[in-house]
């Protein structure tokens, strides 16, 4: 079985990002970046797998600038067997929009043939929590999404989802799209070892020409700007001192 796994550089999320002073968007300058966090998920689940005997490659693939390269260098660290880089963007202020990431990896799973996607449920940088559900669509597979726990039986997958009711636990047929939730899995660290062999491993360098997709932005951000500030709480003396502001004052009752 060949898994597929794309993965996407973000801002780290230790890091509390900060809006430009002119609002055309996030300052990335001297930012660390990293693995969005979904993705690591995805990547260990999927190595997870491979040592299990249930997988026999891991593809790891990016679509963005030319920097992910050391995004997919952990991944490889992490476990994978190769990567595919997408360069779609020379700017890394503009993020490629999700239908073009879909499309590129429908065109790439065409190509590879994988009988799994294991995909981040979204990315921390745009939380548009998409490529997944239309990557299964475009290709017409079956999908499963905000995965917390997943088993591979013979020509199937069994996921439990998270939903807002609590779990919910499906049976989809293979090859399928699966998102990985939080709880999925926690990530390894790659060891040292591991690290030096990752720079060995295969990485092959494409363009969305190269898939036949236009990945032209269709999106214009017209303004970012922080959230606003909260204002400062105050003490009630008493229970209907707090009824009688939270019906004149806040108007929730």
């Amino acid at each position: 079985m060949k898994i597929l796994v794309p993965v996407k550089r973000v801002i780290d999320f230790n890091v509390k990002p900060r809006v430009k002073s002119d609002g055309s968007g996030v300052d990335l300058a001297n930012v660390k970046m990293s693995m969005n966090p979904f993705d690591e998920i995805a990547v260990e689940e999927a190595v997870r797998l491979k040592e299990a005997g249930k997988a026999s490659e891991i593809l790891v693939v990016s679509i963005g600038v030319k920097q992910a390269q050391e995004t997919l260098r952990t991944a490889l660290a992490m476990g994978a067997d190769r990567a595919i880089l997408v360069t779609a963007s020379e700017d890394v202020h503009q993020d490629v929009e999700p239908l073009a990431v879909a499309r590129i990896l429908k065109a790439v799973a065409e190509a590879e043939k994988p009988d799994l996607v294991i995909a981040g449920k979204q990315a921390i940088d745009n939380d548009m929590n998409a490529v997944g559900q239309m990557l299964a669509a475009l290709l017409g597979w079956s999908q499963a999404s905000f995965a917390s726990s997943l088993t591979l039986e013979e020509g199937h997958a069994s996921v439990v989802r998270e939903v807002d009711g609590g779990l919910q636990t499906v049976r989809v047929k293979l090859p399928a799209v699966i998102t990985a939730d939080l709880r999925l899995n926690e990530p390894r660290y790659a060891s040292l070892p591991n690290i030096m062999k990752a720079k060995k491993k295969p990485l092959e360098e494409k363009t969305p020409a190269d898939y036949g997709v236009d990945a032209s932005p269709r999106l214009t951000i017209l303004k970012t700007a922080e959230p606003p500030s909260r204002k400062a709480g105050i003490k009630v003396g008493s229970v209907d001192e707090l009824i009688s502001k939270l019906k004149t004052e806040a108007g929730v009752i």
